[in-house]
């Protein structure tokens, strides 16, 4: 079937460069206040698409091509199915926000497939073995990981004021969809939080010296505490050890820690302790859930602890356990 163009938009329809139409794009993120990693994911999908038809102005082109990119990614790139949901809320948003149009009904699309996989799990005697070959602060982002349940981006996101170890709890800001929620901060990481708020603060109080003390804050907070990037009390717990440019602001700063550091730094932790699993910064979090849940917690302190919006998610680590023949005696076990 002919494919129907749109009407036209306030974009000429006529593509000069691809570039120029992305820093459109790019600056409208900006405006609306979409992080940096989702700027730079919508970006790449939006470029991909265009580049997939031929360079045509998304404007000449109806729902009609992003059912066929969308069917492209699932059965001849055979991404993930999280993959492919981001590629449509990116085209979705190139049409409704930066063309200005409703996309309208793009059919039928051939829908990536979600494998129906359990997650690895470490044992306790695994994680002692992975945390044991890391010191510092990377020994400390992981045993976070771990001790309370954190996201790889939650644990690097922290700020001094967001850990409280008297009160023995955590404050994840701005996690998974939006929300707040609180966890459980591990007694035994005291001294090694300690010594890590000592790094930072020394970093904090060299870019005071300097004039330089700035950190990013959303632009809500901005607005409502508009001196709060210059205090302490906001400041990354895990600074990086070099300023860099702000891509959004223009303006030089620090940033906190590349999450990319601990990711090697577990990988190769990993390696090192001899485990014999595909583990990444992610299953320490899984670990977390599957422990809890072996030391008797219900399921819905779990489900608060790892902020789940439905604790239907939760329940996947109930099938972890039950992989691990808790309840189940072989028959086998009972002949010999």
């Amino acid at each position: 079937m002919p494919q129907t163009a749109p009407p036209p938009t306030a974009f000429a329809p006529i593509m000069h460069t691809i570039d120029s139409f992305l820093q459109e794009a790019q600056n409208l993120l900006r405006r609306r206040h979409f992080s940096i990693h989702t700027e730079d994911t919508y970006l790449k999908v939006i470029r991909r698409f265009i580049e997939f038809h031929g360079k045509k102005h998304p404007a000449t082109l109806g729902p009609d091509a992003v059912r066929q990119y969308l069917t492209y990614l699932a059965v001849e790139r055979n991404v993930a199915a999280s993959t492919q949901n981001v590629a449509l809320n990116a085209l979705v948003f190139l049409y409704r926000d930066v063309l200005g149009q409703e996309l309208g009904d793009i059919g039928a699309v051939e829908r990536a497939k979600r494998p129906a996989r359990l997650p690895t799990v470490f044992t306790q005697g695994e994680v002692r073995a992975l945390l044991a070959q890391l010191d510092g602060t990377h020994y400390l982002m992981a045993a976070l990981l771990y001790g309370a349940g954190l996201r790889l981006m939650e644990c690097v996101r922290l700020r001094v004021k967001d850990v409280e170890p008297d009160s023995g709890q955590i404050t994840v800001r701005d996690g998974k969809g939006g929300k707040d929620r609180v966890s459980v901060f591990p007694k035994t990481l005291v001294q090694p939080l300690a010594a890590q708020l000592a790094r930072s603060r020394a970093l904090y109080d060299e870019d005071v010296t300097a004039g330089r003390a700035n950190v990013y804050l959303p632009y809500a907070l901005e607005q409502k505490y508009p001196h709060a990037n210059r205090q302490w009390a906001w400041q990354w717990l895990f600074p990086a050890e070099r300023l860099s440019v702000d891509p959004r602001a223009g303006v030089l700063r620090r940033h906190h820690l590349a999450e990319d550091n601990l990711q090697r730094a577990v990988k190769q932790a990993i390696q090192k302790a001899g485990i014999a699993k595909h583990g990444s910064c992610h299953t320490l979090r899984h670990s977390f859930a599957t422990h809890l849940l072996e030391n008797g917690y219900d399921i819905r302190t779990v489900q608060e602890l790892l902020g789940h919006k439905d604790v239907s998610t939760t329940m996947i680590y109930t099938h972890v356990l039950n992989r691990g023949g808790l309840a189940v005696r072989s028959p086998l076990d009972r002949t010999t």
